[in-house]
């Protein structure tokens, strides 16, 4: 029998001691003063206490990274990175999703964020729906999470039940699990096969984790994001050969892209991505193979990875 979905403690003196044992809910004599301190003496505080996180993501890299390999290889398999969270992590998940497919031409249903109470929650707080493990549920099963998905936790305290209960729902179905906590040991790194805890300790203003917290928070989401689309191919060294150019500023980056790549002036890069349909790889691979822009296509359709198909393209000439 499955362990039953953890819930809001029992009483508000259980869950008043749970508070106190967590690093993130501690209050630093140091900043007794805090409110008596000019704005001067505030921002440098405030800078001083920021540069500790990240030391603090750096301590748990090995972890990170074992989780990023877990991601890229469910990814290349077809499967989805699904982020779940409450409140301020929720909101973290959504961003770091929602700018996925304008910076990696990813599918908007291949990276999605999910947030305790729903899309209302992005604006608005819904500060109790954290306590529901049943909702996390219903919003993966209407997502039908399957094996090949990852699921990343994220709760600066580590104990949300809404992000335990999804997390263990995850895991019951076989897909990678993930947490992301500011505490440790964490409820939800225990409930996950990649536990990231990334300890930053108290914040400025005791609790409020919408500051060290947050920023590690973004610092891990932003390494598993972006380096699972390096490993999936999304650049060509730091250039970005993936990007949906839907703007001007993004068909300036794909011309300034290909230019780099191969050397072409402005004039050509622009001809040769109007000959690809906007593709940065197609047109890349058109200048420096020669290939028409069909041909080019395809070789980019059987190998995602510019760098691949460029070598693929020069030993199909060397057979």
């Amino acid at each position: 029998m499955s362990e039953p979905l953890p819930g809001p403690s029992t009483t508000a003196s259980d869950l008043l001691t749970e508070l106190s044992t967590l690093t993130t809910e501690q209050v630093s004599d140091d900043l007794r003063d805090l409110d008596t301190l000019s704005t001067s003496q505030l921002v440098q505080t405030m800078n001083r206490w920021d540069h500790d996180v990240p030391r603090a993501v750096e301590r748990v890299l090995p972890e990170i990274a074992a989780a990023i390999d877990g991601v890229t290889q469910r990814l290349a398999d077809g499967g989805r990175l699904v982020y779940l969270g409450a409140g301020t992590p929720g909101r973290l998940g959504i961003l770091d999703a929602s700018e996925c497919p304008p910076t990696f031409n990813t599918d908007p249903g291949m990276v999605v964020g999910l947030i305790a109470g729903g899309d209302g929650a992005i604006r608005t707080a819904v500060e109790n729906a954290e306590d529901d493990p049943v909702a996390a549920v219903n919003d993966l099963e209407s997502l039908s999470l399957t094996a090949r998905d990852v699921v990343v936790g994220i709760s600066a305290s580590g104990r949300t039940p809404y992000v335990v209960g999804g997390l263990r729902h995850a895991q019951a179905l076989g897909a990678l699990t993930v947490a992301v906590a500011c505490n440790s040991p964490s409820a939800i790194g225990d409930a996950a096969d990649h536990a990231i805890e990334v300890v930053v300790g108290p914040e400025i203003v005791a609790g409020s984790t919408r500051l060290r917290a947050a920023t590690a928070q973004k610092l891990v989401l932003n390494m598993i994001s972006t380096i699972t689309m390096v490993k999936l191919g999304k650049t060509f060294g730091n250039v970005m050969v993936d990007l949906r150019a839907t703007n001007e500023k993004l068909r300036a980056r794909s011309r300034r892209a290909v230019m780099l790549i191969t050397g072409a002036d402005e004039t050509q890069a622009q001809h040769t991505l109007q000959l690809a349909a906007g593709s940065v790889k197609v047109a890349v691979v058109m200048l420096l193979t020669g290939l028409e822009a069909s041909d080019a296509h395809h070789a980019v359709e059987r190998e995602p990875s510019l760098r691949r198909a460029l070598a693929s393209v020069s030993s199909d000439r060397r057979r």
